[in-house]
C-alpha cells in the first residue's frame, strides 16, 4: 500500500538527458491543446481499422462470435461475458448497496481484501482513486506474499472490526489462499466468537472457494458470472463490492460504464467508437513496430495505470506478439526515447500538466493517443472503453485476448519446489557468480563473471532498441524501496535509450508474467530478491511466506530461463533499502563507465 500511495504523486520532474538538468513541469500548457484525433490518422492506424470494417468487428463482436479471434472457440465465447456486465450489475446494484450498509451499521473498522491480480485491481482502482467515504470501513488491499507487508497489513487491524474479503475467480489462487489461512488463523485466535461472518467470498459458481465459504460459515458469498475473466472484472462482483463497501456510488460508475457501452454499439462503425479506435492505433502502431504503450496520467488518475497494465499485458503477451505497457515511468525529453513508443495520455479536463511535454514527443515524430475525460466518475467507463480496445487488438494482432497460457510455468516450478521444501526444508541455492557489499549476482551470460560490477554491465549490454528492461522486486512494497527502484529504472532508461517497467513479485505474475515468458523476446529482467527480516508462518502449509515468496522467485526465475529470456538476479544480503540504495550506486559507476 505504500508503494502505491508514493506512485500516486505526480512526476513532475522530467529529466532532459541533452543537457544534464532538470526541469519543471509547467502545470498549464504554453499553447492551444492540440487535436486529440490526430494519431488516428496515420497510415498503420487506418490500415487497422479498415481491417476490423471488413470483418464486420462490432457486429461479430456483440453477438459473440468467437471465431474473430485464434484460440479455442468455446473456451472464448464462455469468456465474453464482460460485454454485458454494466448491464448485469445494474439488477445487482441495490443487493451490493445494501450488503455494504449492513456492513457500515455493525461498525466495521476495515475491510482487507486479499486478491491476485484481476481479482484485486479494480477494487484497487476504486479505492485509490476516491479512498473512504466518511463512516465507511477502510479499504487494505493485499497482494504481497512479502512477510513484511503481510505483518504491516495485520498491525493496522482490530481484528473484531475487521472484514476480510477472499477473492478469486478460480477459487484456489495460492496466493489468495495462503492469506486466507493466515488471517482466518488470526481472527480464530482472537476474542472473535464466530470467526467465519469475518469473512465475504467473491469467486465463480462451483469454484472450491464457493463450497469453502458454505463450509466455513462466510458471512457472505458473491457469485460472479463464469463468463467473465478475472482482468476483464472491474464491472463485476469483483470490483464493485469493495467500492460499495467504502461508500462510492456504484450506480454512478455503472451508468458511466453503459454510457461507453453504447458508443460502442453494433450500430456504429468502428471509427465512430472511441474504443475501437483506440484498439486500432494500438495495434496498427505495434505491428509498425511502436509496440512500448507509455502511460501519461493525470494525478487523480494514476491508479488506473497498473489496471491497464495487467489488461494489456496479460491479453495480447503471447505467441511471440504483445504489447509493452510502461507505467509510472518518470517523464523525460524527447531524445531518451526510441522509435518503440506509443504514448497514451488520459487526463482530466483542464489538467494541462503534461501538455507541453507531450507537444515536445508529438513535434519529436512519437505518436501521442489523447484521452480527456470529464471526472474520475468516468472510471467506469475507462474500464468499458480499455476493454473493447484490447479485444480489438487482439483480432488484429492475431492472438487470443482472453487466456493466458503463460502463466502456469512459475506457478507449476513453484508448487514444485515448495513441495521439495516440505521434505528437505530448504529451496534449491544457485550459486553467486560475484559478490560486492552484500549485493550477489546471479548471472545468466553463458561465460565466466569479471564481478558484480563487470557482469552486471555485461547483463545490461544485450541491451538492442526495441528492447525493454524489466525490474521484478521481491521485496517488501514500501515507499522508500519504490522510490529508489524508479531511481534505478530512470537511469537505465535514458542511457540505454530503452523502455523500463518496475513491478514488485509476485504482483506481476497475475499481470506482465504471461507479456514477460509469451511475448516477444526483446525483454531484459532483473530479478531482485533480499534476506527477510522474520517470516511469517501460513497455518497448514507447512512453510511461511518468506519461504513461499522465495519460491515464486526461484520459480519465475526458473521460467524465464526456460522461455530463454536475458535475466539476472540481484540478491540483497542485508537491509533491503540499502541495498537497492548499494545497487543505484553501482549502476551509477557502471553507465559513467560506458
Amino acid at each position: 500500500e505504500a508503494y502505491e500511495e508514493s506512485a500516486l504523486e505526480p512526476s513532475l520532474v522530467v529529466d532532459d538527458a541533452a543537457s544534464g538538468t532538470e526541469m519543471a513541469a509547467p502545470l498549464a500548457p504554453s499553447s492551444p491543446a492540440r487535436p486529440v484525433d490526430e494519431v488516428f490518422k496515420l497510415p498503420a492506424v487506418q490500415e487497422a481499422m479498415d481491417l476490423l470494417e471488413t470483418q464486420d468487428f462490432l457486429d461479430r463482436l456483440w453477438v459473440k462470435d468467437a471465431t474473430l479471434w485464434k484460440g479455442e472457440t468455446t473456451g472464448i465465447r464462455n469468456r465474453l461475458g464482460w460485454l454485458t456486465s454494466p448491464t448485469i450489475m445494474r439488477g445487482h446494484a441495490e443487493d451490493i448497496k445494501t450488503f455494504a450498509d449492513e456492513i457500515r451499521r455493525l461498525q466495521f473498522t476495515h475491510v482487507v481484501l486479499v486478491g491476485m491480480g484481476g481479482s484485486s485491481l479494480g477494487a484497487e482502482v476504486f479505492n485509490l482513486t476516491f479512498g473512504s467515504k466518511m463512516g465507511f470501513p477502510d479499504l487494505l488491499l493485499l497482494d504481497s506474499t512479502d512477510p513484511e507487508a503481510v505483518k504491516r497489513t495485520l498491525d493496522r487491524l482490530n481484528l473484531t472490526r475487521t472484514l476480510f474479503i477472499v477473492a478469486s475467480k478460480s477459487g484456489a489462487t495460492a496466493e489468495t489462499m495462503a492469506f486466507y489461512q493466515f488471517f482466518r488463523g488470526q481472527v480464530e485466535s482472537s476474542s472473535v466468537p464466530r470467526a467465519g461472518i469475518h469473512f465475504v467470498a467473491i469467486t465463480d459458481p462451483g469454484r472450491p472457494l464457493d463450497k469453502l465459504a458454505t463450509e466455513s460459515g462466510f458471512r457472505r458469498t458473491f457469485l460472479n458470472p463464469a463468463s467473465i475473466g478475472g482482468r476483464y472484472s472491474a464491472l463485476s462482483f469483483f470490483g464493485l463490492v469493495p467500492a460499495a463497501l467504502i461508500g462510492i456510488d456504484i450506480t454512478m460508475l455503472i451508468d458511466r460504464a453503459h454510457s461507453m457501452v453504447e458508443t460502442c454499439g453494433n450500430a456504429l462503425g468502428p471509427r465512430d467508437s472511441a474504443a475501437v479506435r483506440l484498439g486500432a492505433a494500438l495495434a496498427g502502431l505495434a505491428k509498425s513496430g511502436r509496440d512500448k504503450v507509455t502511460l501519461v496520467l493525470s494525478r487523480q488518475l494514476r491508479s488506473l495505470g497498473p489496471w491497464i497494465e495487467q489488461l494489456l499485458a496479460e491479453s495480447l503477451g503471447k505467441d511471440g506478439k504483445g504489447l509493452v505497457p510502461v507505467d509510472d515511468e518518470p517523464l523525460g525529453s524527447p531524445a531518451v526515447y526510441g522509435a518503440d513508443r506509443v504514448f497514451v495520455a488520459i487526463t482530466l479536463e483542464g489538467d494541462g500538466t503534461y501538455d507541453v511535454y507531450l507537444d515536445a514527443l508529438e513535434d519529436a515524430g512519437h505518436p501521442v493517443i489523447r484521452i480527456p475525460i470529464k471526472d474520475t466518475l468516468e472510471i467506469g467507463a475507462e474500464f468499458f472503453r480499455w476493454e473493447l480496445a484490447t479485444a480489438a487488438a487482439g483480432v488484429l494482432l492475431g492472438v487470443n485476448p482472453f487466456d493466458e497460457p503463460d502463466v502456469t510455468r512459475a506457478k507449476e516450478n513453484t508448487a514444485a519446489l515448495l513441495a521439495a521444501w516440505k521434505k528437505s526444508k530448504k529451496l534449491p541455492e544457485w550459486p553467486a557468480d560475484a559478490e560486492e557489499n552484500g549485493l550477489l549476482l546471479m548471472a545468466n551470460l553463458g561465460k565466466k563473471v569479471a564481478g558484480f560490477g563487470p557482469g552486471l554491465s555485461a547483463h545490461f549490454a544485450q541491451a538492442q532498441p526495441g528492447d525493454y528492461l524489466a525490474i521484478q522486486a521481491y521485496l517488501a512494497p514500501t515507499a522508500d524501496t519504490w522510490s529508489r527502484l524508479q531511481e534505478l529504472r530512470t537511469l537505465l532508461r535514458d542511457r540505454l535509450k530503452i523502455a523500463t517497467t518496475v513491478s514488485f513479485g509476485p504482483h506481476y505474475l497475475h499481470s506482465t508474467g504471461q507479456l514477460h515468458k509469451g511475448g516477444r523476446a526483446n525483454g531484459l529482467f532483473v530479478q531482485i530478491t533480499g534476506d527477510d527480516k522474520e517470516d511469517m508462518a501460513i497455518p497448514g502449509m507447512g512453510y511461511g511466506f518468506s519461504t513461499f515468496k522465495a519460491a515464486q522467485a526461484l520459480g519465475d526465475l526458473q521460467a524465464l530461463r526456460e522461455a530463454g529470456r536475458r535475466v539476472v538476479r540481484v540478491h540483497l544480503t542485508g537491509k533491503q533499502t540499502q541495498g537497492v540504495e548499494q545497487l543505484v550506486q553501482v549502476v551509477q559507476k557502471i553507465l559513467k563507465k560506458k
